[in-house]
């Protein structure tokens, strides 16, 4: 039989060997019987220098292309025995009944969340959201904040740097700036999201919380407007037994301002009367005009608060950073 003859039916028979294996270890020997050093196509290889100058040409074509065929089968051979062997023993019988896993909770804080959003939703709130990294203009100079305002230093907000100054907010009013820019009144709604502040003073402040702002803008939005939501929202969280009291304070963004403290039978046992939970007040007149409204046509209200503060009263949390540390043993009993 001359060389030519020999090619492909050897290669023949090694693809019918390489598919007849039936696992890695029998598959190995197959590949050195034909392609090993001493393989039966190795020793044919070796016979292609015996050849004639004129033979040699369609010779080597021939061969190489029979050896690359071989090997291609070989690995998709091998492949395949891989990814049985890594299938199950004994195999799965997927109609019998599942086992049934302990499902998961809600974080707390989630709980929480969810909780101040129904109350919201009730009153015809809607949920708006916008970016954490923000620029000074969305959160500060939109809101009436002067450039000389301790929260705009360094020690207080997380400042990233770039053209445009961009940092990390410190709350969520920004959104309410960029909503009042796309949309014009009436508008009512509710921003939940992650805030940035460097503040870890205690257990009850961290350099990262979730703050929850509303606003309504209407014609004739009054005071009273503003004192008879929060009474719903925070007996509706905390209990008929809740009280509130509204005291002046300052802030660039509202005028004039108050400070909302709250007494319940918790805060009782706290050994306090009063506990500060919010901060809110009428729309300062320069922010509309920042956002193109008429403050002789429109007025608000806008008011935000701690959505870690209200967790850490409603289940008597101490430490707020409790609800960072993933501590399963934590988490479970909420």
């Amino acid at each position: 039989m001359s060389f030519l003859d020999q090619i492909e039916p050897l290669k023949q028979q090694a693809l019918v060997d390489f598919n007849n294996a039936s696992d890695l270890q029998s598959l190995d020997q197959v590949r050195v019987e034909y392609l090993g050093n001493q393989g039966k196509f190795t020793a044919l290889l070796k016979q292609l220098g015996s050849l004639s100058k004129e033979e040699k040409p369609a010779a080597g074509k021939q061969i190489n292309l029979a050896k690359v065929q071989m090997e291609a089968a070989l690995a998709e051979r091998r492949e395949m025995l891989e990814l049985q062997s890594a299938l199950p023993k004994n195999p799965t019988d997927f109609t019998l009944p599942g086992r049934r896993h302990k499902l998961g909770k809600l974080h707390p804080l989630t709980q929480v969340t969810d909780d101040i959003v129904r109350c919201f939703r009730k009153l015809g709130f809607v949920v708006a959201d916008g970016p954490e990294i923000e620029d000074d203009y969305h959160c500060f100079d939109a809101l009436n904040t002067p450039a000389d305002h301790p929260a705009r230093d360094a020690q207080d907000t997380f400042h990233l740097g770039g053209s445009n100054r961009q940092l990390l907010r410190t709350h969520t009013s920004s959104v309410q700036i960029r909503v009042m820019e796309k949309q014009s009144p009436p508008i009512r709604i509710i921003v939940p999201g992650r805030v940035y502040r460097r503040d870890n003073a205690d257990a009850t402040h961290n350099p990262t919380f979730h703050q929850i702002e509303g606003l309504y803008v209407d014609k004739h939005v009054t005071m009273s407007d503003l004192k008879g939501t929060v009474e719903f929202v925070f007996k509706q969280l905390l209990g008929d037994e809740v009280k509130l009291r509204f005291r002046p304070h300052y802030f660039s963004y509202t005028e004039p301002s108050m400070e909302i403290d709250f007494s319940s039978p918790v805060v009782k046992k706290m050994g306090k009367d009063w506990l500060e939970i919010a901060g809110c007040g009428m729309v300062h007149p320069q922010v509309f005009k920042t956002v193109g409204y008429d403050p002789e046509v429109w007025s608000g209200w806008a008011f935000g608060f701690g959505i870690e503060r209200i967790a850490m009263i409603r289940y008597g949390i101490t430490d707020i950073r409790l609800f960072y540390q993933n501590d399963v043993r934590f988490l479970a009993q909420f």
